[in-house]
């Protein structure tokens, strides 16, 4: 979080411009690849197929991720322009389109006692989907916002896809490494994500992106991001009783369904976007942030309660309130192999 917020302030003051912007994008593309070809290098394809069992639990997932964030996210237009500016509210709607995390899902739900190895499996298929997902429902929804187009989808296979499904091919020759020093390379996922976000606040200052907003509509954010937050909670919840999920598969259900992977968002918005993803990156960031205290709060809570079978987890309290891979900032190191 901290390195995050120290991020955005250092665009703030010291944006970088001209010739030097050119670089620091290239360097942005070069570094999202090397993210996708290490998370696509790490994930284990038997691990993956192993969790197929936990069939309701993946379907509650996804439909959480890719059909209610959405409807949830087309309801907040009704709040425009008030509290929520015009590039605020297309900001949240993307953030609603993400898929989940990977890394702070399994960490949340291992802290809770919870369903770890399908929770695994659920981010990973949330992650999965959304490479596919997230562009085209961002071309159906947000319409002209976006720069998406036949190129714009070629360009995403070749910086996404593309080393994701390179990295999967060389698993079996480098995964044994990348197991082994998972450590040295928590960094390079870090400032993967951190160049992204450096570039792309650089590129929004340079448009004078406060220009563009209001500390009442940001303030109108925060409130919009609880309330979307507190009401993904609440539904996975309940889902997860209408589909009779046991308490661990419960808890692994609401953490992995109200969960948005800012690993997997940033580099999707800056390839959507162009140079206006700076303002539109912001409600992800806010929502990233908010999801990791909150699943702190609640996976706290839950580790505390009676471990019995009948005791699935309450609904969560409103008044509070984390990527294939989650979003590997600020988040608890996971010590199964996955992918981010």
């Amino acid at each position: 979080m901290a390195a995050l917020a120290g991020t955005v302030l250092l665009a703030a003051l010291l944006p970088v411009t001209g010739r030097a912007a050119q670089a620091a994008e290239l360097a942005c593309d070069l570094a999202v690849g090397l993210l996708f070809f290490l998370y696509g290098a790490r994930l284990s394809a038997g691990e993956t197929l192993a969790g197929l069992r936990h069939l309701r639990l993946h379907g509650l997932v996804l439909a959480c991720t890719f059909v209610l964030f959405p409807l949830l996210g087309l309801a907040t237009a009704a709040l425009t322009p008030r509290p929520l500016t015009e590039q605020l509210q297309t900001g949240v709607l993307f953030l609603c389109l993400v898929p989940s995390t990977v890394q702070s899902s399994v960490a949340l739900t291992g802290a809770a006692r919870g369903n770890v190895p399908g929770a695994i499996c659920a981010g990973t298929y949330s992650s999965l989907a959304g490479l596919l997902l997230t562009p085209l429902l961002a071309a159906w929804l947000l319409g002209s916002h976006t720069a998406l187009s036949a190129d714009g989808l070629l360009r995403i296979g070749a910086q996404l896809l593309a080393p994701f499904l390179l990295g999967q091919a060389l698993r079996p020759r480098i995964g044994g490494f990348l197991a082994r020093h998972k450590r040295l390379l928590t960094p390079v996922d870090r400032a993967s994500i951190l160049l992204v976000v450096y570039t792309a606040f650089s590129a929004a200052v340079a448009q004078d992106i406060w220009s563009m907003t209001t500390p009442g509509a940001l303030l109108g954010l925060l409130a919009v991001l609880l309330l979307l937050l507190a009401a993904a909670l609440g539904i996975a919840r309940f889902g997860a009783h209408l589909l009779g999920l046991d308490r661990e598969s419960t808890v692994a259900a609401v953490l992995c369904g109200s969960q948005k992977s800012l690993a997997n968002g940033l580099p999707m918005a800056t390839v959507l976007f162009g140079p206006q993803a700076g303002l539109l990156v912001l409600p992800l960031m806010a929502y990233h942030q908010l999801q990791l205290v909150v699943g702190t709060l609640l996976a706290g809570r839950w580790s505390r309660a009676p471990d019995r079978p009948e005791d699935a987890p309450p609904p969560p309290d409103v008044g509070f309130e984390a990527g294939p891979a989650g979003s590997p900032i600020g988040t608890p190191e996971v010590t199964r192999s996955g992918s981010g």
